[in-house]
């Protein structure tokens, strides 16, 4: 039985109880502050570890059993056909709070114009986040668009 805390360490951020939704002995989750689709969720483990490969084996189990409990609850409760399950470890792969968490999207038909396209979104996020100043060409579905980076 896990004991409810009255804050949550995710990074460098510090997040109230009443923002988060689950709680388990080694996880919690919560809603994303800038959700790519209604339903985007985060599940955490409670050690705030930077990388996948630093969770301890009983962290990886109780992460991906609350990431399932968490996906099928999202999944029925927002009537979705389907889900994206991603993990961004490392900068590199889009990892902006240091501290291993994986996202949980409830996807429905028509979401997006191309079902990847959801990717490219959560990339454009992370972009405008880091507020780079050069130009970047993203594929958006089959053509090509470049985006100004803010500052530029």
């Amino acid at each position: 039985m896990s004991v409810t805390r009255p804050t949550f360490r995710f990074g460098q951020h510090i997040i109230k109880a009443s923002a988060v939704f689950l709680q388990t002995e080694l996880s919690f989750a919560l809603v994303n502050r800038k959700p790519v689709v209604p339903g985007h969720v985060l599940v955490c483990p409670l050690r705030p570890v930077e990388r996948f490969r630093d969770l301890r084996p009983d962290e990886v189990a109780d992460l991906f059993i609350t990431t399932q409990r968490v996906a099928d609850l999202m999944e029925k409760q927002l009537q979705a056909s389907s889900l994206t399950v991603a993990i961004q470890d490392g900068p590199e792969a889009g990892q902006t709070v240091k501290h291993v968490h994986v996202h949980v999207l409830p996807r429905k038909a028509g979401d997006f114009e191309k079902n990847d396209n959801v990717y490219n979104e959560t990339s454009m996020q992370e972009w405008r986040k880091r507020g780079r100043s050069q130009k970047r060409t993203v594929l958006s579905g089959s053509r090509k668009r470049e985006h100004e980076k803010p500052g530029s």
